[in-house]
């Protein structure tokens, strides 16, 4: 069976993707089965740049075809942040996503509302060898200063679907999984992954 590496330690990001990619014939593998300790810089100036940093790491120390991604909420109030730096909007050292939300409605507070703002993701597949193929996706929504739900992580407890009514965080995965930016740009990466496995 084709092997595909998920390049990420996040346990909910990894619960995302190996939904989205569950029904193909492939063993999905992550860093933490493999023993893989990988520490990549993301000084990419895209997310494009960041996910090709990491997937072309995980692939060459593994030699698997890997799937990697960046992401990043943009909020228009605060002219995109925190974009690239979503991982690590914060004044404290050791943030958790907590931290991270409240520093964002801290930063928002004073400028009205709407707060009009997206997720962006780009997921890049990489081979051994070095070659990169990438697929992205977005998703629309608003921040609101109060948080709700108990799913997902990161900013989706106060990112709110206005069309559905419901934060990302009150979202079930088979909900989130139809419309979020990750999983948009991994049903777009699907066709390239195909290709690909018919390659290894």
């Amino acid at each position: 069976m084709s092997k595909l590496l998920l390049a990420s330690h996040n346990k909910g990001k990894l619960s995302e993707i190996q939904a989205l990619l569950g029904d193909l014939e492939i063993d999905i593998l992550t860093p933490d089965q493999l023993s893989l300790a990988v520490k990549v810089e993301e000084n990419g100036q895209t997310y494009a740049e960041n996910a090709a940093l990491k997937g072309v790491a995980f692939a060459r120390l593994s030699g698997l075809l890997t799937l990697a991604d960046d992401s990043g909420l943009e909020v228009d109030a605060l002219d995109g942040l925190p974009g690239l730096r979503s991982a690590r909007f914060s004044s404290k050292l050791g943030a958790s996503d907590a931290d991270r939300r409240a520093y964002l409605l801290e930063r928002l507070r004073g400028k009205p509302p709407p707060w009009l703002a997206r997720f962006r993701c780009v997921v890049v597949l990489a081979t051994p060898a070095g070659e990169v193929h990438f697929a992205e996706g977005a998703c629309e929504g608003e921040i609101i200063s109060e948080e709700r739900g108990e799913n997902g992580f990161g900013y989706d407890p106060v990112f709110l679907l206005p069309a559905m009514g419901k934060t990302m965080a009150e979202l079930s995965m088979q909900e989130k999984n139809s419309l979020s930016h990750r999983a948009r740009a991994v049903l777009a990466a699907r066709p390239i992954l195909a290709q690909l496995l018919s390659i290894f």
